[in-house]
């Protein structure tokens, strides 16, 4: 994929405008051919290949990848991300005014406007909710098991209990065959 300077300056401005005619001008095409020659440049195998590629690197740019949005919501989580916070504070200042007409000086106090930027750590509710969306994001390995894994065993195993003993006191024999098959983690 051998791109002239033309064909990559023509493909680089339709990425900015999608306009085919005004990118050829740009690229350096005459004007009185740049319809034409915009409109045949986008059929070229070369010059497609070329844009899409840079669209699907754009693309990647700007969208971020799983790997990024878990270290942020970790950094959250621990505290670490820190937010500015803007005040403004009204500062007395005292400034001296001559009087008018005799040499006495007075001093007035006035209220200054400052604007104050400071960081601060993220909240604990932030934190609680980055920890909540991480433990729903990142699924336990075999070795472990979650809480709701357990349950949900826990609850099969005492409807098949109950069955079994419901079928007990309704049979005669008395005879009670229990088959226990274990899970896969189990084994």
């Amino acid at each position: 994929m051998k791109l002239t300077p033309k064909q990559k300056k023509f493909a680089d401005e339709y990425i900015k405008t999608g306009n085919a005619t005004q990118s050829a001008i740009e690229a350096g095409y005459s004007k009185k051919t740049a319809r034409s020659v915009g409109s045949e440049n986008l059929t070229k195998p070369d010059i497609s290949e070329y844009i899409a590629k840079r669209l699907e690197k754009i693309d990647k740019e700007k969208i971020a990848e799983q790997k990024e949005i878990l270290e942020f919501m970790t950094r959250v989580m621990r505290r670490q991300e820190t937010e500015q916070v803007t005040n403004v504070l009204k500062k007395p200042i005292v400034l001296t005014v001559h009087g008018s007409g005799d040499d006495n000086t007075y001093e007035k106090v006035v209220n200054e406007e400052v604007v104050e930027v400071s960081e601060i750590a993220g909240s604990v509710g932030d934190a609680v909710r980055a920890a909540d969306l991480l433990s729903k994001l990142i699924k336990p390995s075999k070795e472990e098991t979650s809480y709701e894994d357990d349950k949900a065993r826990k609850m099969k195993a005492d409807a098949d209990i109950a069955q079994k003993k419901s079928e007990m006191l309704d049979s005669s024999n008395g005879d009670i065959t229990v088959n226990i098959n274990p899970f896969e983690e189990d084994s």
